[in-house]
């Protein structure tokens, strides 16, 4: 049987129990075993268990994402969170827009403190939504802004998809993609703080400042700020100055973040076994979630390469695009169409073995076009049908804010995620600048 037809055929499955609603990991399973057997070479099998007890089992960066995981529920535990949005809150009292420029930046340092999506949403959502719409915010503005700022999580290091990333990019570090993915992460948060000023200011009525009896003197608010700001900053401090000054490295850095999220729980008066043991099993879960994930892309895309699908693939791709910058737009308006259907977790690990060769043969520098795929990936998240940031605003959102409505204020945070990407493209020092400055030889 041909490559085409094999492409085809696996492709086909894949559609079909994605579209059935059966889960991610155990689609590509299947659909590997399926398509070694409609293929007639049974006995590739053999070969890809080999490869994912070499590649997977053996892959000592992925020890990160439990924890990184594990920090994440710590951090949520502490309720240092809540502290620091309480007291931005009453810092932008007096600026129109003011609770949404902090609800931007509590989001940026849940980014650069958990890099988990439905933690961030839901956390933001759960102290900002009421709020905001107490206040008398637009739902629109409201929603696509929380939904927005909390993907910022796999964007900002630490990013549990950069990690991965780095996994199956050879040649790349987690710290080099780290740094590149720090300025386009950041760049991204102030675009959007930029546009709630602009709309704060184009019309005052959909981002009103807080009532004035509600704030408090500037001494209690700074001394709030400072008391609740200090943990998270040595948190940041302690897992990305340790990886970027080169002296731990991503496993070592998650480990580091997981005791000093721990310390933190224990210093705020906030340890309790119970919720210990439950952040161990909620660790256990997710952790579970994204390594299934990970096995059964494994063997999909290993059966995918042996019999020819993978080729068939690539020279499509060839012929669609003959030079290296049509290439690569061919490949983000793939993964933007993507993401409408998939989670990033599905994207990343069936297209970069199609992608990262024709990248290297084109000449294309690996970080900067892995960093922009991560830029892009964003929209995963917010693009319907199935973006998954939707889907937690529904489930946290009052029940008379409609979904049209959270869909509609996802739309401008999607096209400033697209502005960003041109900016990648036509200056692509903002990604390689940073790496350059730390790992040049």
């Amino acid at each position: 049987m041909s490559g085409e037809s094999i492409a085809l055929i696996m492709s086909g499955l894949l559609v079909l129990g994605l579209f059935m609603g059966h889960p991610l990991a155990f689609v590509l399973g299947s659909t590997a075993v399926l398509g070694a057997l409609i293929a007639g070479k049974p006995m590739v099998l053999g070969i890809v268990i080999n490869r994912i007890f070499g590649d997977v089992l053996d892959n000592y960066v992925l020890i990160a994402i439990p924890l990184f995981v594990l920090m994440a529920r710590f951090l949520s535990d502490s309720g240092v969170t809540d502290k620091m949005f309480e007291a931005l809150r009453h810092l932008t009292a007096r600026v129109t827009g003011g609770l949404g420029l902090a609800v931007v930046f509590i989001s940026i340092l849940l980014a650069a403190t958990t890099g988990i999506i439905g933690a961030s949403i839901t956390v933001m959502g759960m102290m900002a939504l009421r709020p905001m719409l107490q206040y008398g915010y637009d739902k629109r503005l409201a929603t696509g802004l929380i939904a927005a700022s909390g993907c910022l999580g796999i964007l900002i290091p630490p990013s549990i998809m950069l990690i991965l990333m780095a996994s199956y990019a050879p040649g790349l570090s987690v710290g080099q993609l780290f740094a590149g993915a720090m300025i386009p992460g950041l760049l991204l948060g102030l675009l959007y703080a930029v546009y709630v000023a602009v709309i704060a200011w184009v019309k005052p009525e959909w981002a009103p400042s807080i009532n004035e009896e509600e704030q408090i003197g500037r001494g209690e608010m700074w001394r709030m700020l400072a008391i609740e700001a200090v943990p998270p900053l040595v948190l940041i401090l302690g897992i990305l100055g340790s990886l970027l000054a080169g002296i731990a490295t991503a496993t070592e850095a998650s480990a580091i973040g997981a005791i000093l999220a721990l310390l933190i729980v224990i210093l705020r008066g906030r340890f309790k076994w119970d919720t210990f043991y439950s952040a161990l099993l909620e660790t256990g879960r997710t952790s579970a979630m994204i390594l299934f994930i990970v096995v059964g892309a494994t063997a999909f895309t290993g059966v995918f390469n042996i019999t020819g699908g993978l080729r068939a693939s690539q020279d499509l791709m060839r012929g669609l695009a003959d030079d290296p910058h049509t290439l690569v737009w061919v490949m983000l308006v793939s993964v933007f169409i993507l993401g409408m259907f998939l989670d990033w977790t599905g994207i990343v690990l069936l297209s970069f073995p199609i992608f990262l060769p024709l990248v290297s043969e084109m000449g294309i520098d690996p970080l900067w076009f892995v960093v922009l795929m991560a830029v892009v990936l964003q929209t995963s998240f917010l693009s319907p049908p199935f973006g998954y940031a939707l889907f937690y605003m529904r489930a946290i959102a009052p029940p008379d804010l409609k979904t049209g409505d959270i869909i509609r204020g996802a739309v401008p945070f999607i096209l400033l995620i697209v502005l960003v990407c041109l900016l990648v493209v036509l200056f692509p020092g903002l990604v390689t600048w940073l790496p350059h400055k730390l790992y040049a030889a």
